[in-house]
């Protein structure tokens, strides 16, 4: 493998290929503009040298397993040839705890799309043919490990589950689901078909067996199943076909985490997200040493239970909560703080490390940590100068920043985006009300063996700054625009963003240089992502300026949107002329 990227999915990469270990609860691609990336978008979207992955094959989003992208041409010309003659092989593990008769199955019929399913047919009724091979290879325990993600999913519980190897020698959209329930051991999760609710639906693209496109070489990929948790190998370790050793528990949710995370330069991101992984109305994050549950309610006997699992999986110092109200300013601080749930307290600060940058921390401030994790792809968009496939943060030629570059984080917190530019080499100027965030901010500078002195911490309205900046003639190559949903000033007085944005984005225009970038985020999730972005365009034609690069993102894979659980995260990269 080359390249730097530490990414615990990757299984092999060279100039033509680049193969990964896709977890499950993750889309293929994304399935509409607005909705999370997939691990496509997210990918090519992430690294320069992934900017022309094309898209070879598809899993399901609750499939997990290996999947190959073409990085060039050639390579795309060739694994399509060879998918399309079905000269690729393709091993699958799946789960059932339903009875499966010994020997080979062979399934061979046409499948027919009937609503959001797909019903299995005669050949001779028509449609496109389906074969897939089945053999029992051995048995697992469903129960070992925590069963609470499947309990709290409605599963009943699950005792001992056969381990099934699926062979396709077609390619067909839910081929191997739709035949192992019409055999009558449809998978384990798989309810669209019929099988037993779980956290997921057990399905795993094990091995794939192609020819390399340029040397023609015959390379088997092998994806090991996740891990529940880090501290386990890392991809291409593990002998994929050991599928006795599958687990159902605990949390098959983590193994997102796991396999998107860099776990030498990132060790905080958000654990359980909703009722995306099975837990409405609760939120779990690790920050460094320490875990943080977010509910409406107080922790249920279930909800504590798995936050001590997680304290044990994670070897966290202790776990505190947060009571979540929208009346935070009339509450008691004490009420407002994350309050100490399992182990030991944390001290007054502490610290947690994301791509390789160190933040300090508090559970002591009210009902603020001093992070948003929801914002850490848009920060190392800052620290690499790569905002996405043919973006680059600035318009030099070369992979470095003009010496001169220029940030300006307009709703500065305690300077996250700021530090990030800063480690990348540009001069910083970081503008917020109070002058607490400043000040802890000034410290993650510090932290990061940047010297504050070299850098502008501008304390004050945003508004009221942008305006005397613009007077000043001041200009920055990127502007950040990140403000709280409602706020409140003696300068500008009352700020509501979905009423305010535009007014907002007009005042910041006037600061950013031609060709310079504008950052537009917003949290306000009930304000549709098509009406935010056209309102912040609308701001720029209206000043008589020019977008000419947009890239849209919504929030990061460890928040996972769903039906159940809507993005609410809204942020846009716009290069104006």
């Amino acid at each position: 493998m080359n390249g730097s990227s530490l990414l615990p999915c990757l299984i092999f990469e060279d100039d033509h290929l680049l193969v990964v270990n896709k977890p499950a609860g993750l889309n293929t691609h994304a399935p509409s503009p607005y909705a999370g990336e997939g691990l496509y978008d997210w990918l090519r979207h992430r690294e320069a040298r992934w900017a022309k992955l094309a898209i070879i094959q598809r899993l399901d989003k609750e499939t997990s397993g290996v999947l190959v992208f073409a990085k060039t041409a050639l390579a795309n010309r060739s694994l399509t040839a060879q998918f399309t003659e079905r000269r690729v092989r393709k091993k699958y593990l799946l789960l059932t705890d339903r009875p499966v008769r010994p020997g080979e199955i062979r399934v061979e019929s046409t499948l027919v799309r009937a609503g959001e399913k797909y019903v299995s047919r005669p050949l001779h009724a028509g449609g496109e043919r389906a074969e897939t091979r089945f053999r029992v290879i051995g048995r697992t325990d469903a129960r070992v490990g925590s069963a609470k993600a499947e309990v709290q999913m409605g599963a009943s519980e699950v005792g001992w589950c056969e381990v099934v190897e699926a062979e396709p020698s077609t390619g067909r959209t839910h081929q191997i689901r739709v035949q192992a329930a019409e055999k009558g051991f449809p998978i384990l999760g798989d309810r669209l078909y019929g099988g037993t609710p779980a956290a997921r639906v057990y399905l795993h693209a094990a091995e794939l067996q192609l020819r390399h496109p340029a040397s023609g070489e015959e390379m088997t990929f092998r994806a090991p199943i996740a891990a529940a948790a880090p501290g386990v190998p890392s991809a291409g370790t593990t002998d994929a076909s050991d599928g006795l050793h599958w687990r159902t528990g605990p949390l098959p949710c983590l193994a997102l985490r796991h396999a998107l995370m860099e776990p030498e330069l990132t060790n905080a991101y958000r654990l359980i997200h909703g009722a995306s992984d099975g837990w409405p109305g609760w939120y779990v994050e690790r920050l460094g040493e320490f875990l943080l549950s977010h509910s409406g309610q107080p922790l249920s006997p279930a909800q504590r239970a798995e936050l001590a699992h997680l304290v044990e999986a994670f070897s966290a110092r202790g776990a505190y909560r947060k009571i979540l109200t929208r009346q935070v300013s009339r509450a008691a601080r004490t009420e407002a703080s994350p309050q100490l749930a399992l182990g030991d307290a944390a001290p007054e600060r502490f610290t947690m490390v994301e791509n390789g940058v160190q933040f300090e921390l508090s559970f002591g401030e009210d009902c603020s940590v001093g992070l948003f994790l929801d914002q850490r792809d848009n920060r190392r968009r800052l620290l690499t100068g790569h905002v996405g496939a043919g973006f680059p943060l600035a318009q030099s030629s070369d992979a470095g920043r003009p010496s001169s570059f220029e940030v300006l984080n307009a709703f500065a917190y305690t300077c996250g985006f700021s530090v990030c530019a800063a480690k990348a080499g540009a001069r910083t100027t970081s503008l917020d009300l109070s002058k607490k965030w400043l000040d802890w901010g000034k410290r993650n500078f510090a932290l990061n063996q940047l010297d504050p002195a070299g850098h502008d911490f501008l304390y004050g309205d945003a508004l009221d700054w942008l305006r005397r900046l613009a007077k000043k003639a001041r200009r920055f190559d990127v502007v950040l625009l990140d403000p709280p949903t409602f706020s409140q000033s003696k300068e500008a007085g009352v700020f509501r963003v979905e009423k305010d944005y535009g007014r907002l984005v007009t005042a910041a225009l006037p600061v950013l240089r031609s060709g310079g970038v504008l950052f537009a985020s917003t949290n306000a999730a009930d304000w549709p992502p098509e009406e935010f972005l056209a309102g912040v365009e609308e701001a720029i034609h209206a000043a008589n300026r020019k977008v000419l690069q947009r890239h849209y993102v919504p929030q990061p894979p460890d928040f996972p949107i769903s039906r159940a659980e809507p993005a609410y995260l809204k942020t846009v990269w716009l290069r104006v002329e």
